[in-house]
């Protein structure tokens, strides 16, 4: 840490004479930010309103002592470290105030410049290696508590599949701006499988070992999107009981994927653009800047162009550096017999029994269908033939599709062979959208229920009637 700048990090000095407090701004005021305080009752005024890393106190001073000073400042800024000035050898009260921890170092009067500079520096060593510690145990914890609600699956994790020219593209566009910390815009169809390409684009990166931390947008209505990626403080707004750090907090280091993002107040895009240009925020009520070191990664419907119109034009240029347009699967049917046994692959893994090879008359049916769903279309496709298989391969009967298109090799479009009914199916994407607010939310209920727009008596009728296990 020799590379620390030492006038970023506060010392506080106490000492009950004006002279000695003069000497000691004298001789260290531009080494390092220092604040007085003429006796401990002062002390604390400033402790108000900084946060030490280091403090200097002189032992013999009225009322309070040094020793009884710093052990009191210890309790409340556990991380600073604490200097005792003192011109007594009282060799006893030394060592129990060192061995108690009230004090980790002690210099007697008259001090040597060279060697309390030293110690000072030493002391900023230390209070910068703890709180950079905390830092890092706070966000694991809070990161293992977020993927509790996220699923990492090990066999497709940042993997595009697929050997056709416009995937080989992607794979390119991907390992040219993976290595940079540049903002990647990720531009498709609904239904086409961005989530991939955002993990690919992380674990293709230098960040691949620190976190990927996925938000769904549309699961957050009006501010509810603002607090969820900054965080908030206690106090900040009705129902912020306590404080919270945000996801951005969270993916600190890794990489942020804000999956379809669309409708951006003024206030998220303003504080979105001053992460960008910057690299600081605070959280929603603070004043205090954090730095945060995070790649974003956005991906929106439609073409990456398209985003202009729903932010910004200054954030939406920013986002649009390196813009990726994913090609619809329909465009690239060299793919889908790939895609197909991949998504097989992955489901057999996690069912026993189910089929794990398909057909060449099913690879054939699935490549001459057109897919207006994408990738999200063909694995339920997929997973329902491998139920409806009931052995090791899947067969042309297994395949039921859905959609209004899909061109000439289609079977009627009739209720048995849709499998599902248009209620079944829009319960069924009602259903996915309330398990990931679920998620986004770690399963507070009032959360979601703000997120959505809507009343909690509501969301526990839909939670009930659509059988989630909440």
């Amino acid at each position: 840490m020799d590379d620390l700048d030492w006038t970023r990090f506060d010392v506080l000095v106490v000492d009950d004479e004006q002279d000695n407090l003069d000497a000691l701004r004298f001789t260290f005021r531009k080494a390092f930010r220092l604040s007085y305080a003429n006796g401990a009752d002062q002390a604390w005024e400033r402790l108000e309103t900084i946060r030490p890393a280091v403090v200097l106190a002189d032992q013999r001073m009225p009322k309070t002592s040094g020793v009884e000073l710093l052990a009191a400042i210890k309790k409340r800024f556990p991380d600073c470290y604490a200097v005792l000035l003192t011109a007594y050898a009282d060799l006893d009260v030394l060592v129990d105030a060192v061995n108690s921890g009230a004090v980790d170092r002690y210099v007697q009067k008259p001090w040597n410049a060279d060697e309390l500079g030293s110690i000072v520096r030493q002391g900023i060593r230390v209070w910068a290696t703890l709180s950079e510690n905390r830092r890092l145990r706070d966000q694991l914890r809070a990161y293992t508590g977020y993927l509790e609600g996220q699923q990492r699956d090990p066999i497709d994790f940042g993997s595009i599949v697929g050997q056709g020219e416009a995937t080989q593209a992607l794979l390119d566009r991907v390992a040219e701006v993976a290595p940079t910390v540049t903002p990647v815009l990720i531009g498709g169809e609904p239904g086409s499988d961005k989530d991939v390409a955002a993990r690919a684009i992380h674990v293709s990166s230098p960040r691949e070992s620190r976190p990927f931390v996925r938000v769904t947008c549309a699961a957050f209505a009006g501010e509810a999107l603002e607090r969820e990626l900054f965080g908030w403080k206690r106090g900040a707004f009705e129902g912020a009981l306590a404080d919270r750090a945000g996801r951005l907090e969270l993916a600190d280091r890794g990489t942020l994927y804000l999956h379809e993002l669309s409708e951006l107040t003024p206030a998220l895009a303003a504080r979105l653009l001053r992460l960008l240009v910057e690299g600081t925020t605070e959280r929603i009520g603070e004043t205090e800047s954090r730095a945060i070191d995070v790649r974003l990664v956005v991906s929106t419907v439609g073409t990456a162009r398209q985003f202009g119109a729903h932010g910004i034009d200054e954030l939406s240029s920013r986002l649009s550096v390196f813009p990726i347009g994913l090609t619809a699967l329909r465009d690239r049917s060299e793919d889908v017999g790939d895609l197909a046994e991949h998504f097989l692959r992955r489901y057999a893994a996690r069912n026993a029994g189910a089929a794990t090879a398909i057909s060449a008359q099913a690879l054939r049916k699935l490549r001459s269908y057109a897919w207006p769903g994408g990738e999200r279309e063909l694995q339920n496709v997929v997973e329902r033939a491998a139920i409806l298989a009931k052995g090791e391969t899947i067969d042309v009967s297994h395949l039921l599709f859905q959609g209004d298109t899909g061109g000439e090799s289609r079977e009627p479009a009739s209720e048995a062979t849709h499998g599902i009914s248009l209620s079944r199916r829009l319960d069924a994407i009602e259903r996915r959208e309330l398990v990931e607010a679920l998620e986004a939310h770690h399963g507070n209920k009032a959360e979601v229920a703000r997120a959505l727009g809507i009343h909690r008596t509501t969301l526990y009728y839909r939670i009930k009637k659509l059988g989630i296990d909440a």
